[in-house]
């Protein structure tokens, strides 16, 4: 299910996702498949990791990489589940064929 609020979304991000729900910042943003694509991504990466271990193991992942590499935007972009969004986000048919815990494969440091 898709919501619309500029308040829930963090600034500097045009949306998120929060099992079960993809949160956008403004109603156009509806109409980028690519965007709402890679939300869904992690609603299944949520969905997967029973939503609360997903949220544990994204900040402290986030919290390795900020260590690693001193910004932000870099350990953000490096997260596992954010490459794997982000290297997947214009495929519209890979969560037809993604596989179970697929960020797995991106959890190998990799500079975005």
């Amino acid at each position: 299910m898709i919501l619309i609020s500029k308040y829930l979304v963090p600034k500097g991000y045009t949306g998120i996702a929060v099992y079960p729900f993809v949160i956008l910042k403004s109603k156009d943003l509806k109409k980028r498949v690519v965007l709402i694509n890679h939300e869904k991504i992690h609603l299944k990466q949520q969905l997967e990791m029973l939503v609360i271990l997903f949220y544990v193991v994204y900040v402290i992942e986030f919290l390795i990489r900020l260590i690693q590499y001193k910004a932000w935007s870099l350990a953000y972009r490096n997260v596992s589940f954010e490459r794997e969004a982000y290297t997947n986000e214009f495929n519209l048919d890979y969560l037809k064929r993604r596989p179970f815990w697929g960020f797995l494969n991106y959890l190998r440091t990799h500079d975005v």
